[in-house]
């Protein structure tokens, strides 16, 4: 891991192609929450291939008007989300319709980890 960050509605663990978030139990993410992803991805990203993966240990939602905003980051490869739950699995079903680059649903955190370096290697 090169760096840790802490929002007030987040953790981000930064890797070198790959970022893990885990949202805060209960959040609502917007499209101000998104500006500071972005920010952070411009910041570690900078001209580098990397993968956003969200591993939902926490119930949270998510407006999926973000996705439309998210999918213009020219260097995200793809988006994966990590739950075992299956409601999270059926609403990361509904958001992957927002989403217009690769998106998958993974059981396991080393899971998403592979595909997201055999996507960006």
């Amino acid at each position: 891991m090169e760096d840790e960050l802490k929002f007030d509605f987040c953790t981000l663990y930064i890797y070198s192609n790959y970022l893990i978030g885990v949202i805060n139990e209960g959040v609502t993410i917007n499209p101000s929450h998104n500006k500071i992803l972005v920010n952070v991805v411009d910041t570690y990203y900078r001209e580098k291939k990397f993968v956003y993966i969200t591993n939902r240990v926490n119930s949270y939602s998510v407006n999926p008007a973000i996705y439309a905003e998210t999918s213009k980051v020219k260097n995200l490869q793809g988006f994966a989300v990590v739950s075992k739950d299956y409601k999270a699995k059926s609403n990361a079903e509904i958001e992957k319709l927002f989403f217009d680059k690769p998106f998958e649903i993974f059981g396991t955190l080393e899971e998403a980890i592979t595909w997201a370096e055999s996507i960006t290697n």
